[in-house]
């Protein structure tokens, strides 16, 4: 193997009170694709800020070249060829796609006008497309794009530096199976090329199918390597979290019961011709899978009355109930856990005590003032119900891992006792051992009585989690399948239209 290009030597980073990183070297060689894996909290996310020049280490150097320094700016880390691709994305929605990938960067007409000159910016960005295979066209507006497609933008955003090192965080967490796989192709194209890789993902497989070489982040320091042929999805999780995971699948503590959550010839905004029917039952977890795009998260936001539903009814124990808006769903006992939980779950600026009485402010208050001691009391108990991994109530959400951030918008939810829920991707982007916890308490709902309804584009997931699961096709239920009946080969074949 050649001399690595890029090293970190004996890096730690330090903030008041936490020790986000401790002794951490690592080497990238020329074309090779590195796994990084650790748990929310590992110290991934403060590695890559010091690789990209965001923050800067406490202690410890980096070697570019051969030329060692003690820090470098975002200028450096552009000028040394490493670039981003960010779960979070940085995207501008009042600009095209094209317009995000060149930002900052246009090429220019006009003199002194500085005018960008679009037919040179679309000519640039159009072979970048043809190499990620998208299916929208330079001029999209970003604001009309799905997520995955916007997650394609920022690939394609990285791709047009002529990067040495291309960092991938969870660069799939919102791609279908067919994106996935023409991610993981264009990886091994960058690594043919030259190009170095660090793939950061909680899709084990994924990570299996693409690294060279796995490195293991736990508690801020490295916690072992996996050579090529020792990557496999357990020794990954040993790596992680320090031990094995048990199965994944719980069954129901009792025989699920009568439906509670029933969609009745629903028909939404984005599918008008197709009508759904669906219903979960007590005590069990209906997970709802299809391919992107296929209407599961519309379906979740008509009947959580964001979206009006153009035709149909909804059911609650038997009994219709009209939702028009999410206060009538909320006070009906039907809640989501929406997929973006930062931008529509949780209120990042505020502490988790805000955060998880929110919903309930009237109930707490007396003559229109807040009762502070309930407040606390009622977040307090919650935090420490679900786990949620903070010094305090008073922390800011902001701060938290995903899984934790998670776990605060379920708190708002269980404190008002809910009838059904509806998780809409629950663990995107959250660790191995996050998961479990996450699953844990979707069992446990429905193991209490609550019908809990779970949409997920993870296919162990939705295998391994559900009691049933319910199969949506261009706007439509396709079919259901009993647990008896699972397998990936039908949950496929149903999600593409094969009968």
């Amino acid at each position: 193997m050649t001399a690595p290009f890029l090293e970190l030597l004996g890096v730690s980073k330090s903030y008041p009170g936490v020790v986000a990183l401790d002794d951490v070297s690592l080497a990238v060689h020329p074309g090779e694709v590195i796994g990084l894996v650790g748990e929310n909290g590992a110290g991934k996310s403060t590695l890559m800020k010091i690789l990209g020049g965001v923050t800067g280490p406490s202690l410890g150097r980096i070697r570019v070249d051969g030329a060692e320094r003690a820090a470098m700016t975002v200028a450096d880390a552009i000028g040394a060829g490493i670039a981003f691709v960010h779960q979070e994305l940085n995207l501008f929605d009042n600009l095209d796609a094209a317009s995000n990938v060149f930002i900052g960067r246009e090429p220019l007409k006009g003199g002194p006008l500085k005018l960008v000159d679009r037919a040179r910016l679309r000519a640039a960005v159009r072979p970048l497309f043809a190499r990620l295979g998208v299916d929208f066209s330079p001029d999209t507006p970003v604001a009309g794009l799905s997520l995955a497609q916007r997650q394609l933008v920022e690939i394609a955003k990285a791709l047009s530096l002529d990067s040495r090192l291309v960092i991938m965080d969870e660069p799939t967490s919102s791609l279908t199976l067919t994106e996935t796989e023409r991610l993981l192709k264009v990886i091994a194209d960058l690594k043919a090329s030259g190009v170095s890789v660090i793939f950061i993902s909680h899709r084990l497989d994924e990570v299996r199918a693409c690294a060279d070489r796995v490195v293991g982040l736990r508690d801020g320091r490295v916690a072992g390597h996996l050579a090529k042929a020792e990557i496999t999805p357990p020794a990954m999780i040993r790596l992680m979290i320090g031990r094995d995971l048990k199965a994944i699948y719980r069954p129901p503590a009792t025989e699920p019961g009568s439906a509670v959550l029933e969609a009745r010839g629903v028909t939404t905004a984005t599918y008008p011709t197709q009508t759904v029917d669906l219903a979960v039952h007590r005590g069990e977890i209906l997970g709802l899978a299809g391919l992107i795009g296929a209407g599961r998260t519309e379906l979740a936001r008509a009947l959580f009355g964001i979206d009006a539903m153009k035709a149909g009814e909804v059911r609650l124990d038997g009994h219709p109930v009209a939702i028009s808006s999410p206060r009538d769903a909320i006070a009906a006992g039907l809640f989501l856990v929406p997929e973006d939980r930062k931008g529509a779950g949780v209120v990042l600026d505020l502490p988790i005590k805000d955060n998880v009485t929110l919903p309930q402010v009237g109930a707490l208050a007396r003559f229109g003032i807040i009762r502070r001691p309930a407040e606390r009391a009622m977040a307090d108990t919650e935090r420490k119900r679900l786990g949620i991994r903070a010094p305090s109530i008073f922390t800011n959400v902001g701060t938290l891992s995903g899984g934790n951030q998670q776990k605060v918008v379920l708190a708002k939810w269980l404190a008002m006792k809910p009838r059904a829920i509806v998780f809409d991707e629950p663990t995107r982007g959250i660790d191995v051992g996050a998961k479990r916890e996450i699953y844990d308490m979707m069992r446990g709902l429905a193991d209490a009585g609550v019908a809990v309804l779970m949409i997920s584009s993870d296919m162990e997931e939705v295998i391994g989690v559900s009691d049933r699961i319910a199969v949506m096709h261009e706007g439509a239920i396709a079919g259901v399948l009993e647990r008896r009946d699972f397998s990936e080969r039908k949950v496929l074949e149903l999600a593409v239209g094969e009968e």
